[in-house]
């Protein structure tokens, strides 16, 4: 066993994991950090231990991971989930269930994920439940953050409770059957269940307490989830809007929309609306929030008003890639001073006027006739190119942060098939997951879900180095005799101290390293070294391989420990210091509990 090697590694995990934790360097920055000093190390000092040897082509597998590329995909099938609002009905359903309180509708949530990754793969139940929790988040005004850490905690939790529940158990209940030990279905589900109900307990009260002060993700240009736009709604030959009746001097059937003025040929109609039907050819002023415009435009029941007389919605929605920005008039402007309808917008720049937010009052008068001012917040739609060419203009000012696709509801039927088709697959077995979700996220962009720049930015860059480093770290570790060494050394030092220490102690060693390991990998290798103890102590093996199954499982400090802790990082705009802050409780949690349960449970 070569000593370098080993020492060497140990040094390069201990400095990245300190690097990690202290936020001081970007995720990108270390990850790289860290390979480049595997690499430098195998090059310079070549490992060969017998038939063992560690190549860069070793190192560097990590980057062609299957597990790796079944994350990327699937957060690009995800974000066509998103682009189409395929999730919406879904919500709302929950939403209806847990009434006016956000933590009952997101505590519902996961406690069906939960429940789903008992017989689900977790990974694909995770995918699922992404879009609705953040949703739910969004309408309920709560931080994102405080709700998707907790999605990937439950769903590992839940499936802890069954073989089939994470590639985890099945690998460890092979190993162990290879070596005569049979693992059952059902044989890990009474500890399981104890394991994930205390668990759960600390997830649900605990976490999203550690993300309350996060800020709850808003409009980045200042204008705030709640601000009202105001813009204009023409009543085509067959818009969804024709027939509606005044109620009260309202029309609650519009919903978030609210109407501020009726144009009737030459007529003004005023609120109160008393008996009054809306028909074709009218034009309605409306007042709403920018989401409710985009909703508005999504379901093809609002159309860009340009200040066009002719302009009628399609019924279809926008086109692929369609997209909302807010644009503030500058000072001295050539637009300031003119109407909408003159103000030639359209022309200059081939963008659409939405909506227009003012911090003064405005006069009810038809939408085209409103003559902008310095400091106005004009919504504009376009496509991504379309905005772009206002980004050197100085009479109109891009807030390029601000620019959002809407939603491609007409497609929300072809996304919820290709997704269940990649759930199918993955739960029947019929198509490895990996294959499965890669064919997904084509067919995300070749049925026109999503276009080829929403996917590039659900291409996480940070997810992607941050799993390559990590998994050459792990083949060191492995290959040198690192992760092996550690292990004897605690085995030597709990030996003595009697079975239920030595399996408490093996535990913790265990849920230690598939923080850093992954998780598979700490099945494999752990599982022949506990039925060993059990064999060499007269313990039931039983024990030792369900402490691998739960202890491998216990992947909640490090974004890397697990596929779903990766999967809710760029969501929730997690960093590497929450994973810890986060996880290290539970990891204790889960330790202690199993401590009592397991020697119970075996009879220990």
């Amino acid at each position: 066993m070569d000593q370098l090697h080993i020492w060497a590694t140990y040094l390069i995990i201990a400095i990245t994991i300190i690097a990690y934790a202290s936020e001081r360097f970007s995720l990108e920055l270390v990850a790289l950090s860290s390979l480049a000093s595997i690499l430098a190390l195998f090059a310079l000092f070549p490992f060969a231990n017998g038939d063992i040897t560690i190549a860069p082509d070793d190192l560097l597998m990590g980057f062609a991971s299957p597990a790796l590329a079944t994350v990327l995909a699937l957060l690009i099938v995800g974000q066509g989930l998103f682009a189409t609002d395929a999730m919406d009905g879904v919500v709302k359903v929950i939403s209806r269930i847990g009434g006016s309180s956000g933590f009952l509708a997101i505590a519902i949530t996961l406690i069906v994920a939960g429940a789903l990754s008992a017989v689900l793969n977790n990974t694909p139940v995770v995918v699922i439940f992404i879009p609705i929790v953040s949703l739910l988040a969004a309408q309920r005004n709560l931080s994102p953050a405080s709700s998707l850490l907790p999605l990937s905690y439950i769903s590992i939790l839940g499936g802890m409770t069954t073989l089939i529940g994470s590639s985890t158990n099945l690998l460890a209940a092979g190993v162990a059957g290879d070596a005569g030990v049979k693992i059952g279905f059902f044989d890990i589900t009474v500890p399981g269940l104890i394991l994930a109900t205390v668990g759960a307990i600390y997830v649900f009260a605990v976490v999203p307490l550690l993300f309350r002060s996060r800020d709850i993700s808003r409009n980045k240009s200042g204008t705030g989830s709640g601000a009202q736009f105001i813009g204009e709604i023409r009543l085509g030959s067959e818009h969804p809007f024709i027939g509606m009746e005044s109620t009260a001097g309202l029309f609650p059937q519009l919903r978030e929309l609210m109407p501020r003025l009726i144009l009737r040929g030459k007529e003004a109609i005023y609120p109160p609306f008393e008996d009054t039907v809306l028909a074709h050819g009218d034009k309605l002023v409306i007042t709403a929030t920018r989401q409710a415009f985009m909703r508005a435009l999504a379901g093809g029941s609002a159309s860009p008003a340009s200040g066009q007389d002719n302009a009628e919605v399609s019924g279809t929605g926008p086109t692929v890639g369609y997209q909302v920005a807010e644009t503030v008039v500058a000072p001295g402007s050539r637009h300031s001073g003119r109407t909408i309808r003159n103000a030639g917008i359209e022309t200059s720049y081939g963008v659409e006027v939405i909506a227009i937010l003012r911090k003064s009052r405005m006069n009810r008068i038809p939408f085209p006739e409103i003559r902008l001012e310095p400091g106005d917040t004009v919504l504009v739609g376009g496509s991504e190119t379309q905005l772009q060419n206002l980004r050197a203009n100085h009479d109109l000012l891009l807030l390029e942060w601000s620019a959002e696709t809407v939603p491609q509801r007409r497609r929300a039927g072809i996304a919820l098939t290709i997704f269940a088709a990649i759930v199918i697959c993955a739960a029947s077995g019929t198509i490895p997951i990996a294959s499965a979700a890669i064919v997904g996220a084509f067919a995300m962009i070749a049925t026109g879900c999503l276009t080829l720049q929403q996917a590039a930015r659900a291409f996480d860059r940070q997810v992607f180095i941050l799993v390559g480093a990590s998994i050459a770290a792990a083949v060191a570790l492995e290959r040198t005799g690192g992760a092996m060494l550690l292990a004897e050394a605690v085995v030597n030092l709990l030996e003595g101290y009697g079975p239920v220490v030595l399996l408490s102690g093996f535990f913790a060693f265990i849920a230690l390293m598939t923080n850093f390991l992954s998780n598979n990998a700490a099945a494999v290798l752990f599982t022949p070294v506990g039925i060993g103890i059990a064999k060499a102590t007269g313990a039931p093996p039983e024990a030792f391989v369900a402490a691998v199954i739960f202890a491998a499982n216990a992947s909640f400090a490090t974004p890397m420990g697990y596929q779903t802790n990766l999967m809710v990082m760029g969501p929730g705009n997690y960093r590497f210091f929450d994973f810890v802050k986060a996880g290290i409780p539970l990891v204790i949690i889960i330790w202690l509990t199993f401590s009592i349960v397991g020697p119970w449970y075996y009879g220990l």
